[in-house]
């Protein structure tokens, strides 16, 4: 793993030591002597992470860390404060102006390398998703790529084995958040898995069971792999905080915990936790946006270019059938010069809800262009395709259409060809070929009607 950071501190014999323990580890290391000079750099030049220490002249580390968050050019790169401050307000301040961790002089090694590669990793997941998502912005789903909204109300699970500290953790935790507690780990693993929690926050206090366990297999779960998980330890365990971190845990607490840090760093983890499932719904939303067709919901020509020839592939290796249906409603252009495109629009999306109700769940149903919609069917011998084919044409026909712009009802019909898979070999452009020149056919003998390629 390789990344840029940035070490800032005023004192050149601190930027020195901290600049060789990154080198030596393979990081590329940039340095700033003074708040301002820092804020120049992350604007200027790509940066994955930022030691920053507290104690400067002039602008201070909080002063600077809540300038980087409050820009949104600069938000998203987590920082670290390196501080000799030991105070438990002074970490409070500094996590309530956005810093994602600290570690106290004379740093820790250990702590620093392992601190330093998880939020790095972090903020990796993060750059993909946010590049993600700032493509539905380029679209004009601006939307979907949207992740500043309000804080929402957090869920927490509380895995603790003693009842004495669970009384104090939740003391702490339940006027921001709604929390469950549990003392069996495995059972807390399982409610993890069904439930929608926005942190976990793991209390290393069992006497017969490695908590790291614990975050091990909630890392490893698909359905928790995202969860933040929060570690509470005692003083001096350096290295199980150091495993833990390897294993993904996201941050952890001393014993004995002071209050007010843990909220400030439990709002952290809940704020990045709906920031990030807001970006991946919005990846997932700009995926499905970019092979559906925006009318009537069913999949577009995007889609089905790149999929007619697999299912192709797949039914000529196992030797089944495959037959295609296109439809075109017929006289469509009449609708909207008569009603208006609105009108014509209402009859696509009720002529799609149609073709939907028609096919079955293996078929592939498409929006091919314009008036015309194609119908990929797996498993189907041609004389099956007919009678889906006319199936769905007695459905288009037998009750006419609501046109809500003209408060009235105009009846509706479909000329339908379908061309199956040939044997000898075959390729996508010529099924459709032949589906289309029989549709063109059953255009030509009166519409309203289903007909089949010849063999």
């Amino acid at each position: 793993m390789t990344a840029r950071i940035l070490v800032v501190d005023d004192v050149p014999a601190n930027v020195k030591l901290l600049e060789a323990r990154l080198l030596a580890e393979y990081f590329d290391v940039l340095t700033a002597g003074d708040g301002q000079s820092a804020l120049a750099i992350c604007e200027k030049t790509p940066v994955d992470l930022v030691l920053l220490d507290i104690m400067m002249p002039g602008m201070d580390g909080f002063e600077v860390c809540e300038r980087l968050k409050a820009n949104s050019r600069t938000a998203h790169i987590p920082v670290v404060m390196v501080t000799a401050l030991d105070q438990p307000s002074d970490r409070v301040r500094g996590l309530k102006a956005g810093a994602d961790d600290f570690l106290t002089k004379p740093v820790n090694d250990l702590q620093l390398m392992s601190r330093v590669k998880s939020l790095v990793r972090l903020k990796n997941v993060s750059d993909e998703l946010r590049l993600r998502a700032q493509t539905a912005h380029t679209i004009g789903l601006q939307d979907l790529a949207r992740p500043d909204r309000p804080d929402e109300p957090g869920n927490i699970l509380l895995v603790d084995a003693r009842a004495s500290s669970q009384e104090r953790l939740l003391r702490a935790l339940k006027p921001i958040a709604d929390v469950s507690i549990i003392s069996d780990p495995q059972a807390a693993l399982f409610e993890a898995a069904e439930s929608n929690f926005d942190l976990v926050i793991v209390n290393a206090n069992f006497d017969d069971y490695d908590p790291l366990r614990l975050c091990s297999q909630l890392r490893s779960l698909e359905r928790t792999r995202f969860i933040p998980i929060l570690l509470v330890t005692e003083q001096g365990r350096d290295e199980m905080v150091v495993r833990a971190l390897e294993l993904g845990v996201t941050d952890y607490v001393m014993r004995p915990v002071d209050p007010n840090e843990l909220v400030a760093r439990t709002l952290t983890q809940i704020r990045r936790k709906h920031c990030n499932d807001r970006l991946r719904a919005s990846v997932q939303q700009t995926i499905e946006l970019a092979i559906t067709d925006d009318l009537t919901g069913l999949h577009n020509r995007r889609y089905l270019d790149n999929h007619l020839k697999l299912l192709m592939d797949r039914a000529a290796a196992r030797g089944r059938p495959l037959s295609i249906c296109i439809t075109d409603i017929d006289r469509f252009k009449h609708i909207n010069d008569t009603y208006g495109h609105d009108a014509g629009d209402e009859v696509l999306r009720e002529f799609a809800n149609r073709v939907r109700a028609t096919v079955r769940g293996a078929d592939l149903a498409c929006r091919f262009g314009g008036e015309e919609f194609v119908i990929v069917m797996p498993d189907t011998t041609p004389e099956m395709a007919a009678i889906v084919a006319e199936r769905l044409r007695l459905m288009v026909e037998s009750r006419a259409f609501a046109i809500p712009q003209a408060d009235t009802v105009h009846p509706v019909t479909a000329s339908l060809g379908i061309s199956s898979l040939r044997a000898d070999g075959d390729t996508p452009e010529a099924l459709l070929k032949r589906a289309d020149m029989a549709l063109y056919q059953a255009k030509n003998n009166g519409r309203n009607r289903v007909v089949a390629a010849a063999a």
